[in-house]
């Protein structure tokens, strides 16, 4: 495990939003510390540093809590409406020989050879679920395109995962394709090739027009005899 900083963790004795948002506006973010059949604690953490953390990739981060240093899992991080800024933070407590089930990041590297096809890589999903040693798991799972030509296809077991990390989700997740593009159509094109809805005769259309029919009937024979006696 990569050491990384001993961050200071404060006791929250209050855990309303009101005084979540005060936390924040004094640049610390209100976290939660729980796990290991232990009763879970409301705490507050530097922003600063503890960004720092998750930028450098760590996900077990060591938490000073009065006289006990314990060692955690970030667990989720929520951030506000524009995805920009965090508002809180759960940290479970970890053992670091323990086994834990954490999703990791897929990154796709190169370009497919397919798309020099007319093709395109469509990414399906961007994350899997593998379990392992807290001290081994991986910042992202690297996973290389280039062979990829039209009709192509990469599935969660085609992954090669580091030693000791195991697959969690299911083997047939669909990770990418490569497919052709998609023909974009005009409007004419479309209605063109749409068929025609067939002609829906309400009960009360249905009734007038077998009128009218009626009404015709009789009004020819009419027109026959005025015409003969015209002549």
């Amino acid at each position: 495990m990569e050491k990384g900083l001993v961050l200071k963790g404060e006791i929250r004795p209050n855990r309303g939003s009101k005084d979540a948002a005060r936390l924040r506006k004094q640049g610390q973010i209100p976290a939660i510390v729980y796990g290991h059949k232990k009763e879970p604690v409301a705490i507050s953490l530097d922003g600063r540093s503890f960004i720092e953390e998750l930028h450098r990739g760590h996900r077990l981060v060591n938490i000073q809590l009065d006289k006990e240093q314990v060692t955690t899992l970030v667990k989720d991080v929520q951030y506000d409406y524009l995805g920009s800024d965090i508002i809180h933070v759960d940290l479970m407590r970890v053992d670091v020989t323990e086994m834990v089930r954490v999703t990791i990041p897929i990154e796709l590297k190169g370009t497919a050879k397919g798309t020099h096809e007319g093709g395109m890589v469509e990414v399906h999903t961007a994350k899997v679920e593998v379990e392992c040693r807290v001290t081994e798991i991986p910042e992202r799972i690297q996973v290389s395109i280039k062979e990829m030509v039209l009709g192509d296809a990469i599935h969660a077991k085609d992954l090669q995962l580091p030693e000791g990390v195991k697959l969690i989700s299911a083997p047939e997740l669909l990770i990418a394709t490569c497919h052709e593009v998609a023909e974009v159509k005009t409007t004419e094109e479309i209605e063109a090739a749409t068929p025609a809805a067939p002609e829906v005769i309400t009960e009360v259309e249905r009734k007038e027009r077998e009128a009218a029919a009626v009404a015709e009937a009789v009004e020819q024979p009419k027109e026959k005899k005025e015409e003969k006696e015209k002549k």
